[in-house]
């Protein structure tokens, strides 16, 4: 029993031998109705070095586990860290751990052992948690600006407003909204006959995707698909960018210019938090739905940037800019 094998159950031996042209000669001559499996796509084009592109893939995934991972061990052990943001940045790292471990090992799959097959229920639950997380992830950030609100701009009721029994309360509530937006999305795409090409075009598995390979009628999917993207994604960043225009015009009233920026240096954290998650998913959601006339290399590109950058960057971003988890990180390390 090879490694590739056990870390890959659910792929098929035989695709381990296939090149992404076999691949697309065995999706068009297949004249069966057996789409059991999808193909998952690297970067077309780039077979040669797929092997040099595992190696940063691999950094970033090391990176993101690690630095999450320490994120949350130091939250929990320190306890003049139990206070609302730290609580609310321990739960953006729970859910960029979830998206690493639900994406990268499909996608280290491809560059590392030309793994390329996925079966259909493999892909649905992979489709699950993407887009469950993905929605969590909003919901946090969303919170993460309420935090940063109130702190701003009432903060003699921001330790009345955000006590330890309302904050559980919130972070049970984002994670219950991200699982029931996202539960039915497997079982629209269940319900379809695939007789298209089985081919996706990334290295895991998204709704808008595979919705595309159905040749049913994929109406109730894509409106519904549209529905929670708005609803979630697209009412998330609104309020969030309406929690910033009053946490600005509240800053602009400070007649003392050191205070001032020292209230807004506060929210610099969140604020590249804010842009390295909403840029590429509403790019992604634009492109899939309307980017016809794009390359397909930007979908790619910007697929690997969506799922790869966030879990990477949000830990590295905090704790660069929070000097007292810093301080904490140096200290853990030093001793």
């Amino acid at each position: 029993m090879t490694l590739a094998s056990v870390l890959f159950p659910f792929r098929t031996k035989t695709s381990q031998h296939l090149g992404p042209a076999q691949y697309m000669m065995s999706a068009a001559n297949d004249t069966t109705f057996n789409y059991a499996v999808f193909f998952l796509s690297g970067i077309p084009g780039q077979e040669h070095v797929y092997l040099w592109i595992s190696i940063p893939i691999c950094f970033v995934y090391v990176i993101s586990i690690v630095g999450n991972s320490v994120i949350l061990f130091i939250i929990k052990t320190d306890a003049s860290l139990h206070e609302p943001m730290y609580i609310f940045l321990s739960m953006l790292a729970i859910t960029d751990l979830g998206l690493s471990i639900a994406t990268v090992p499909t996608i280290l799959g491809i560059f590392l052992f030309n793994f390329r097959e996925i079966s259909l229920d493999a892909c649905l639950a992979q489709v699950f948690f993407i887009h469950s997380l993905s929605f969590t992830e909003s919901a946090v950030l969303l919170s993460m600006a309420f935090d940063r609100f109130i702190a701003i701009c009432d903060p003699l009721r921001y330790t009345s407003i955000l006590t330890p029994p309302r904050i559980a309360k919130m972070g049970l509530v984002l994670m219950l909204r991200g699982v029931l937006v996202a539960f039915p999305l497997p079982f629209l795409l269940k319900r379809y006959r695939y007789c298209r090409s089985k081919i996706l075009s990334h290295s895991y598995c998204l709704h808008q995707e595979v919705m595309k390979l159905a040749c049913s009628d994929i109406t109730v999917s894509s409106v519904y698909g549209l529905f929670i993207i708005l609803g979630t994604v697209g009412l998330d960043s609104l309020l969030i960018l309406l929690s910033y225009v009053l946490i600005l015009k509240t800053v602009l009233r400070i007649t003392s210019h050191a205070e001032c920026l020292q209230a807004l240096s506060t929210c610099v954290s969140h604020v590249c938090a804010v842009l390295l998650f909403y840029i590429p998913v509403i790019g992604l959601s634009v492109l899939h739905r309307f980017g016809k006339s794009f390359s397909p290399l930007l979908q790619i590109l910007l697929g690997y940037i969506y799922l790869l950058v966030p879990p990477l960057m949000n830990p590295i971003v905090y704790s660069i800019k929070n000097k007292h988890l810093r301080a904490r990180i140096i200290r853990m390390f030093v001793r």
